[in-house]
């Protein structure tokens, strides 16, 4: 099997965070913070397996620090785990204030992606990850119990599927609570 260095899978994405950007506590919008990191996860998935992948799932969202207006965020990324056709990604985000240099850990999340068959490909499996740094080796030796977790959890939102009702909108008075 081949393999890939956390190093070789890396993408960083830093900007400033502008009034467009913040939500009414004047600090960056969550939703604006997740759109980042999936593109910058897109990239790190990228770099890995070389082929389409879609985002599977986000694991919980850990916002640790707001990252305010006029602030810098930077989003950094590495692939922390594979399964057969699956990549976890790490997601780091760190804040700056960039008029004094403080840096800090703004927000973390595991990301999941899955790597797509090529045209007319029947049987394919993405390159295994090696940790080198003392982060990367310690984010990635919990892969495997964050993976069972995430399998776990894929079983209960399967039954949870078998029991919602999707109604049409202009059936909504019809529609019994």
């Amino acid at each position: 099997m081949s393999t890939k260095t956390c190093s070789q899978t890396r993408a960083i994405q830093a900007r400033r965070i502008f009034p467009f950007d913040v939500n009414m506590h004047n600090t960056l919008f969550g939703g604006n913070l997740t759109r980042i990191i999936d593109d910058c996860a897109s990239i790190t998935v990228s770099r890995h397996c070389r082929r389409l992948a879609v985002t599977a799932s986000v694991d919980a969202m850990n916002y640790l620090k707001p990252l305010p207006l006029g602030h810098s965020v930077c989003v950094e990324t590495y692939i922390s785990g594979t399964g057969k056709k699956s990549m976890e990604v790490f997601c780091k985000v760190v804040g700056e204030d960039v008029l004094n240099g403080e840096r800090y850990l703004a927000a973390t999340s595991f990301w999941t992606f899955v790597a797509l068959p090529r045209e007319g490909e029947t049987d394919f499996m993405v390159d295994a990850i090696v940790p080198e740094t003392d982060e990367e080796k310690f984010i990635c030796s919990g892969y495997e119990e964050r993976r069972k977790a995430r399998l776990e959890q894929l079983g209960r939102q399967e039954a949870l599927m078998d029991h919602i009702t999707v109604v049409k909108p202009w059936n909504l008075e019809n529609h019994e609570s």
